[in-house]
């Protein structure tokens, strides 16, 4: 069975646990509460053939890039988010996105997955998980 191509533009439409999430990250309390209120766009290129997939996190504060291969760990850059450097490799597990951060904070990733029109993106640091869930736009 092939694997689902994630390539669009999609925007969110709910989130849970986000503030604690950034708490958990360090993130202080001024940002966290700016940063909680903000509704990001993700924009994705993804090459099912090779593997190569971008993901632009778009808000109207700051956005976030992510340019990688599946399967390669690169070292990613997470200084708009909470400053930190970290070794990140993202691969599937079934039809989900699985990535790993290894850095300064245990047990930090993320788990994409697409239901229908919908992207979720379940986001996890230490003991705390946070969630959204993206619409794909028309």
């Amino acid at each position: 069975m092939s694997k689902p191509n994630y390539t669009g533009i999609y925007h969110m439409v709910s989130q849970e646990n986000f503030e604690g999430y950034l708490a958990a990250l360090d993130v202080n309390y001024a940002l966290r509460k700016v940063v909680s209120i903000l509704k990001p766009s993700k924009h994705i290129e993804h090459d099912v053939n090779t593997g190569k997939m971008k993901i632009k996190t778009v808000t109207t504060f700051k956005n976030f890039d992510m340019d990688f291969t599946l399967g390669q760990e690169f070292t990613e850059d997470l200084g708009p988010v909470d400053g930190r450097k970290c070794q990140t490799t993202v691969n599937w597990d079934g039809d989900k996105l699985i990535c790993v951060q290894r850095g300064e904070k245990e047990g930090r990733g993320w788990t994409h997955w697409l239901e229908g029109n919908l992207l979720h993106l379940e986001m996890r640091v230490q003991d705390v998980t946070a969630k959204q869930v993206f619409k794909k736009a028309e």
